[in-house]
């Protein structure tokens, strides 16, 4: 048995492959033009799922190129009428379907402003496309599942394709080239190890942190969603304030411990919450010591949560379908969100 999530999930790779092979020069331009002219501030503009893609180009932007990134309460524009200085600004939307109002109004004004607006969305037509200054289309294709998958994952290629313009990183970018092959290797990846852990479960922690913590967002949003359980993520630092007073026998953890810097921290966790009796799910690469849930290597570090959350998909949608839901149709849910 299929889904619509699963299908769309599974064709992530051919539509990163699209995407990378679309407006190159676009990418580049933009990348000249923060070079030429930096910007004073930026922030990003998004919710759900588009929110969490922005939370990982943010960080890549404040890990590689030193400069602070704000994630914008929208209701600073649409209900408190706060007037922002906009000299300088550069501002970065993120949606799938590019209808919500309160995405559209602060791109709206900040662009009247004189701030340099950009927007990344999979609907080149959309109310959020025409407000922004710069447009980078998503090349997902129509998305039916509730659940955004694929999108999410273009969202996350986007912004990475940013900040290797915006750096004139010719690493990185060989790197985000060779991501759907990749991709399509972790789509395959066996993370059934997870499934009689959490079929039965109806709370979690999901942990990260640094470019992982981002993708912990999007798994914790999606077990929510997709399975009924009420997942929260955490960073690793985080978790060991006060979350920690939750985690006792059985309590589950799934881990998410990437290469990088955070990774030593990270699996040093895991054997501290094994130590507490909670039960560690550990996606880290192969050879990993405890590692259940192998992750795939890309060609800079830097994207390997995008590779992880490609294996984290095809998982969570069985774990749905184990748990009696339907993932095309999570409960109380709809594809497009208008929020003002």
């Amino acid at each position: 048995m299929s889904s619509l999530m699963l299908e769309e999930a599974l064709s992530a790779p051919d539509a990163v492959a699209r995407q990378l092979a679309a407006d190159p020069l676009s990418y580049a331009r933009l990348g000249e033009s923060l070079r030429a002219q930096p910007p004073a501030s930026v922030l990003t503009i998004a919710r759900g799922s588009s929110d969490h893609a922005a939370h990982y180009l943010a960080y890549l932007v404040m890990a590689r190129l030193g400069r602070l990134v704000t994630s914008l309460p929208m209701s600073l524009i649409t209900l408190y009428q706060s007037r922002i200085h906009c000299e300088g600004l550069l501002s970065l939307a993120f949606s799938q379907s590019g209808q919500s109002p309160d995405l559209i109004a602060p791109t709206r004004f900040f662009r009247e402003g004189g701030a340099r607006t950009v927007a990344f969305v999979n609907a080149s037509g959309s109310p959020l496309a025409e407000a922004a200054e710069h447009v980078f289309e998503l090349h997902a294709g129509p998305e039916k599942s509730v659940a955004a998958t694929k999108s999410y994952i273009a969202q996350l290629v986007a912004g990475a394709r940013v900040v290797a313009a915006w750096q004139q990183d010719d690493e990185l970018l060989a790197a985000l080239q060779a991501l759907p092959d990749v991709l399509t290797r972790a789509a395959a990846q066996d993370w059934s190890a997870a499934l009689p852990v959490l079929q039965s479960t109806d709370r979690l922690f999901v942990i990260g942190r640094g470019t992982g913590l981002a993708v912990a967002m999007e798994a914790a949003l999606k077990l929510k969603e997709t399975s009924g359980i009420q997942a929260e993520a955490f960073s690793g630092a985080e978790v060991k304030h006060g979350p920690m007073a939750l985690v006792r026998d059985g309590y589950p953890l799934l881990v998410f411990a990437p290469r990088g810097p955070a990774q030593a921290g990270l699996l040093a966790l895991a054997d501290e919450m094994r130590g507490r009796g909670a039960r560690v799910l550990l996606a880290a690469p192969a050879g990993t010591p405890g590692a259940e849930l192998p992750l795939v290597a890309t060609g800079n570090e830097d994207l390997d949560p995008i590779a992880l959350v490609q294996s984290f998909y095809p998982m969570v949608e069985s774990l749905a379908r184990a748990r009696g839901f339907n993932p095309d149709v999570p409960p109380n849910l709809a594809k497009v969100t208008k929020t003002h």
